[in-house]
C-alpha cells in the first residue's frame, strides 16, 4: 500500500515544488518602486469648507502643494506637476515657493531625468508644470484631454480651474508624440503603476495606484484633499457628483494595502506621518 502511494506523493511534492518556483518568480518580476511626496509651495489660510464638505465655515489650513516621485524600474515618475506661471501669482498668496523642477535636486535628479508624468486632473495647480520636463511621458485621461480642448468651453461654466495655456501646452505635446492617453479605468499604463478614474472634481479625474514593498499606495490627488475626508468620509467640497467622490474613497480602501497608505493631495500632515529623508520631502511607506 505505501509503495503503490509513494509515487503519488513524489509527484505531489513535486507539483509543489514547482508551484513555489512560478509563485517566487512572478514576486519577483513585480516592480516595487519608492515613493516620495515633494512639498514645492504652500498656499495659507485656505478654507477648510473648500476641501471638506460640511466643514465648519471658520476653519482654516496652510494647505501643501504637492507633487509626488514614483522612482524604481529603471524610471522616474512624476503624479502631477505642480505649477509655476507668473498669472498664477497674481491670484493666489503663496508662500515657501520653489519652481516643480528645482524641488527635484532635493532627491538628486534633473528634470530631464523624469521618464513620465501622470497629470491626475487639468486643474493648473497640478498640470501647468507638465512642460518641465523635457523627456517626459504626459499621460492623462483620454476623456480629460477631449472634453478641456473642445466641449468644456463652450460655456463659462464648465471650465472652472482650467488653465487654457496649460490646454494649448497640452496639445502642443501631443502633437509632439509625447501624450499617452489613458482610455478609462483601471488600466497598468506602465508595470506596477496603475491608473483609476476618480470622482467629478474634474470631467475625468484620476488616481494612481503603485506597487511597493509595503503594498498597494494609492495616490488620491484632489480625489481626496485632506485625510479627513477619508476619516469622516466627507467627500470633497469642489465636485459636481459628491457620491462619485464617495465612491472612490471607498474603491481606495479597496486598492491600498492599508488605509495610511491613501495619499491625500494636499494635506501637510503627510509630512508629519511619513519619514522626512529631507526637508520637504515625505518618504512614503
Amino acid at each position: 500500500m505505501v509503495k503503490s502511494l509513494l509515487p503519488m506523493l513524489v509527484k505531489i511534492i513535486h507539483l509543489a515544488l514547482l508551484f513555489a518556483t512560478v509563485l517566487t518568480t512572478v514576486a519577483q518580476s513585480k516592480p516595487n518602486y519608492e515613493i516620495y511626496a515633494i512639498r514645492y509651495a504652500t498656499i495659507p489660510d485656505f478654507p477648510v469648507a473648500e476641501l471638506v464638505a460640511g466643514a465648519e465655515p471658520a476653519r482654516k489650513i496652510d494647505i501643501a502643494m504637492m507633487i509626488w516621485l514614483v522612482r524604481g524600474n529603471g524610471r522616474n515618475i512624476l503624479v502631477d506637476s505642480g505649477f509655476y506661471h507668473d498669472r498664477f501669482f497674481k491670484d493666489w498668496h503663496v508662500n515657501d515657493f520653489t519652481k516643480p523642477s528645482d524641488t527635484l535636486k532635493r532627491v538628486g535628479l534633473k528634470p530631464e531625468d523624469i521618464t513620465d508624468v501622470i497629470i491626475t486632473h487639468m486643474h493648473w495647480d497640478h498640470a501647468d508644470g507638465m512642460d518641465l520636463f523635457p523627456n517626459a511621458r504626459i499621460w492623462i485621461q483620454k476623456d480629460e484631454l477631449q472634453y478641456y480642448a473642445g466641449e468644456a468651453w463652450q460655456s463659462k461654466d464648465t471650465h472652472g480651474g482650467i488653465d487654457e495655456e496649460d490646454v494649448l501646452s497640452l496639445i502642443k505635446l501631443n502633437m509632439q508624440g509625447r501624450v499617452g492617453l489613458v482610455n478609462g479605468d483601471a488600466q497598468e499604463i506602465i508595470p506596477g503603476v496603475t491608473c483609476y478614474t476618480g470622482g467629478k472634481h474634474t470631467y475625468q479625474s484620476q488616481y494612481v495606484g503603485v506597487q511597493t514593498t509595503s503594498g498597494t499606495v494609492v495616490l488620491a490627488s484632489d480625489n481626496m484633499y485632506l485625510y479627513e475626508n477619508l476619516e469622516r468620509h466627507a467627500p470633497i467640497a469642489a465636485t459636481v457628483d459628491a457620491a462619485s467622490n464617495l465612491r472612490a474613497q471607498d474603491r481606495m480602501k479597496q486598492i491600498a494595502a492599508r488605509p495610511g497608505l491613501i495619499i491625500p493631495g494636499h494635506d501637510p500632515a503627510v509630512f508629519a506621518k511619513f519619514p522626512n529623508p529631507v526637508p520637504g520631502v515625505a518618504e512614503i511607506h
